[in-house]
């Protein structure tokens, strides 16, 4: 229960204290985009990184080394928690934007940071809209900037390691010839969902899986590069249960 007051007292805080800083952003942006996106991400992760500390989060991190120092990437991420985002993005290295389900973009102040941080809000129940976000997607990843995107379309409920893949978000590797970094994270939900409305400390396991080059794939994988990667996502999950249920 306290841990829980105290993240909300630090959320309730940073949204006041943050909205001189937001229009300063604003005012960077007029004269310099990149200047404007390195103050905003840098703020994003410094929130993060308060949030995960004060959450008790006890992160177990492998394969930092498969992310590529000098090109964006294609993060493919499992998805169980809102603490997803929270822990991954200040780990990411250079810019990275999201794709998240387009309810976000209806919440104040929240939605603006997000925007500002060139996150693009999927309409999973419109085609044509979906279409224009991968596009968008292919434009940032040509344009320097890492893109992460949960594939399961939702947070996984179920008993299952992970959902079908949707196919379609891997057109943004496809199209612009990045490389494909699995992100897989086992135990997320022990933060929060798993005992709703309580956030409790907990370890948690991310693992960044070697990339995947589509370019290099056989024919039949490319055809199917969602349930290919989700095979090595699920075999890298079971290793991260192995290695929690061993401590």
């Amino acid at each position: 229960m306290i841990r829980t007051i105290i993240v909300a007292i630090e959320i309730l805080i940073t949204a006041v204290v943050t909205l001189p800083y937001m229009l300063l952003c604003l005012l960077v942006g007029v004269f310099s985009m990149k200047l404007r996106d390195r103050m905003s991400i840098g703020a994003m992760r410094v929130e993060f990184k308060i949030l995960r500390f004060l959450s008790g989060a006890k992160v177990h991190l492998s394969g930092l080394e498969n992310i590529p120092k000098d090109e964006a990437v294609l993060y493919i991420a499992n998805h169980r928690s809102f603490y997803d985002i929270i822990v991954t993005y200040c780990i990411f290295p250079g810019f990275t934007s999201m794709i998240s389900k387009k309810e976000w973009e209806k919440i104040p102040f929240l939605a603006w940071w997000m925007k500002v941080l060139h996150n693009l809000f999927l309409d999973r129940d419109d085609i044509k809209q979906g279409l224009k976000v991968i596009l968008a997607a292919i434009d940032l990843v040509k344009g320097g900037y890492s893109i992460c995107i949960y594939p399961e379309g939702t947070r996984n409920r179920t008993e299952d390691d992970m959902l079908p893949f949707h196919e379609g978000s891997f057109k943004i590797a496809t199209k612009s010839g990045c490389p494909i970094i699995p992100v897989t994270m086992y135990n997320m939900s022990s933060l929060l969902e798993d005992h709703l409305p309580f956030i409790k400390s907990s370890d948690v396991y991310i693992d960044f899986g070697k990339p995947i080059i589509v370019g290099e794939l056989d024919a039949e994988d490319k055809k199917h590069i969602g349930a290919y990667t989700r095979d090595i996502m699920i075999g890298t999950y079971q290793k991260l249960k192995e290695e929690a249920q061993n401590r």
